[in-house]
Protein backbone atom coordinates (compact mmCIF):
# COMPACT_ATOMS: atom_id res chain seq x y z
CA UNK A 1 0.00 0.00 0.00
CA UNK A 2 1.31 3.37 -0.79
CA UNK A 3 2.12 5.69 1.99
CA UNK A 4 0.22 8.47 1.68
CA UNK A 5 -2.78 6.31 0.60
CA UNK A 6 -2.37 5.07 4.63
CA UNK A 7 -3.15 8.24 5.93
CA UNK A 8 0.90 9.19 5.77
CA UNK A 9 2.05 12.29 4.26
CA UNK A 10 4.89 12.52 1.24
CA UNK A 11 8.47 13.59 2.04
CA UNK A 12 8.60 17.10 0.02
CA UNK A 13 11.59 17.33 -1.77
CA UNK A 14 13.68 20.31 -1.05
CA UNK A 15 17.07 21.08 -2.74
CA UNK A 16 20.46 22.36 -1.26
CA UNK A 17 24.15 22.89 -2.19
CA UNK A 18 26.95 20.93 -1.22
CA UNK A 19 30.44 21.29 -0.40
CA UNK A 20 32.92 18.72 -0.49
CA UNK A 21 35.57 19.44 1.65
CA UNK A 22 38.84 17.74 2.79
CA UNK A 23 40.17 18.54 6.58
CA UNK A 24 43.30 20.22 6.72
CA UNK A 25 44.39 20.15 10.54
CA UNK A 26 43.71 17.85 13.61
CA UNK A 27 43.54 14.28 14.02
CA UNK A 28 41.31 13.97 10.75
CA UNK A 29 43.94 15.72 8.33
CA UNK A 30 43.05 14.23 4.83
CA UNK A 31 39.38 12.94 5.52
CA UNK A 32 36.69 13.82 2.58
CA UNK A 33 33.08 15.03 3.99
CA UNK A 34 29.83 16.02 2.75
CA UNK A 35 28.31 19.50 4.46
CA UNK A 36 25.39 21.83 3.46
CA UNK A 37 26.27 24.97 2.63
CA UNK A 38 24.40 28.21 2.08
CA UNK A 39 27.08 30.65 1.66
CA UNK A 40 26.47 32.31 -2.01
CA UNK A 41 30.00 33.62 -2.31
CA UNK A 42 31.76 30.17 -1.68
CA UNK A 43 34.10 28.75 -4.06
CA UNK A 44 36.19 25.52 -4.51
CA UNK A 45 39.59 26.46 -2.87
CA UNK A 46 37.98 28.04 -0.55
CA UNK A 47 39.08 27.75 3.30
CA UNK A 48 36.17 27.01 5.85
CA UNK A 49 35.38 25.99 9.51
CA UNK A 50 33.08 22.95 9.33
CA UNK A 51 31.30 21.16 12.23
CA UNK A 52 32.51 17.99 13.24
CA UNK A 53 31.81 15.17 15.54
CA UNK A 54 29.40 15.04 18.45
CA UNK A 55 30.99 18.10 19.67
CA UNK A 56 30.63 19.76 16.64
CA UNK A 57 34.19 21.26 17.25
CA UNK A 58 35.19 23.67 14.52
CA UNK A 59 38.02 21.88 12.09
CA UNK A 60 39.47 24.23 8.93
CA UNK A 61 39.06 22.56 5.79
CA UNK A 62 39.11 23.13 2.13
CA UNK A 63 36.38 22.92 -0.65
CA UNK A 64 37.13 20.64 -3.07
CA UNK A 65 34.03 20.69 -5.11
CA UNK A 66 30.46 22.12 -5.06
CA UNK A 67 27.59 20.83 -5.94
CA UNK A 68 24.54 23.03 -6.53
CA UNK A 69 20.46 22.04 -6.27
CA UNK A 70 21.12 18.62 -4.72
CA UNK A 71 17.79 16.71 -4.13
CA UNK A 72 17.74 16.39 -0.23
CA UNK A 73 16.44 12.53 -1.38
CA UNK A 74 19.62 12.44 -3.81
CA UNK A 75 22.67 13.40 -1.07
CA UNK A 76 25.55 11.38 -1.01
CA UNK A 77 24.84 10.54 2.67
CA UNK A 78 21.55 10.93 4.46
CA UNK A 79 20.28 14.35 4.62
CA UNK A 80 19.39 13.88 8.36
CA UNK A 81 23.15 13.66 8.70
CA UNK A 82 24.37 16.34 6.60
CA UNK A 83 25.58 19.04 9.23
CA UNK A 84 26.07 22.66 7.56
CA UNK A 85 29.49 25.01 7.02
CA UNK A 86 30.33 27.54 9.82
CA UNK A 87 31.73 29.99 8.05
CA UNK A 88 34.47 30.49 5.62
CA UNK A 89 38.16 30.67 7.04
CA UNK A 90 39.79 34.36 6.78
Amino acid sequence: MIHSMAGGKLQEIDFVNLAKVEIVDGDFKGEIYWYITEIVALKENDFVYVPFGKNNTLLKAKVLRIDKNVSTRTTPIPFKRLKKISSIAL
